[in-house]
């Protein structure tokens, strides 16, 4: 019997230039992109259905697109969906926030997860850009951000995924998490706890 390959080897194969290995990987880790998808989805609900499914599938057409995309193991791959589903949450909150109201009827979708993104769409965009400035800032209090609020890595698994020291992590955290609740005061302050 074969062995079974790992989700490095597929990396590996992938960045190689083989392109159908990437396809291969999506079988091995979609539970654990669902679970990405499920606590993001959580965090970011409101009024307009986006299911656990259609974002995790939108991620990975995202990252499939990407050209030279690197990834060097399983935590690697996550973090970086947690990143594309970020910005495909973000990308519908700004098309909700573009459409007017009134506009008729929606589809229900069929995914047991599904979830409302509309009602907090504001609060998400005004996350979105007080992080972009915090990367302008500090581009590596921005990735432990990603790390611990979007891909929903303990502070161990951000200290691994960034090569940082535990205690260098948790420091960051903090001071990313104050540096957001001052960037956000006054208009979705409280956003990131």
């Amino acid at each position: 019997m074969a062995e079974p390959i790992s989700v490095t080897a597929l990396l590996r194969a992938h960045a190689a230039g083989d392109e159908s290995a990437f396809d291969r990987l999506l079988p091995l880790v979609y539970e654990e992109l669902r679970g990405v998808a499920r606590r993001q989805l959580r965090r970011d609900g409101g009024a307009k259905p986006l299911a656990t499914t259609e974002l995790v599938h939108e991620a990975y057409l995202k990252l499939a697109a990407h050209e030279g995309l690197r990834l060097e193991d399983r935590r690697h791959l996550l973090a970086v969906s947690a990143l594309a589903m970020k910005q495909v949450i973000v990308g519908h909150a700004r098309a909700r926030a573009a459409l007017k109201r009134g506009a008729g009827l929606e589809p229900m979708p069929l995914d047991e997860d599904a979830v409302a993104v509309e009602a907090q769409a504001g609060q998400l965009l005004d996350l979105d850009r007080a992080l972009e400035r915090l990367r302008a800032y500090d581009e590596q209090l921005a990735s432990i951000v990603d790390c611990r609020y979007f891909a929903g890595m303990s502070e161990e698994e951000t200290s691994e995924a960034l090569g940082l020291s535990l205690r260098s992590a948790q420091r960051g955290w903090m001071r990313a998490r104050a540096w957001l609740r001052c960037e956000l005061e006054g208009g979705a302050a409280g956003v990131v706890a």
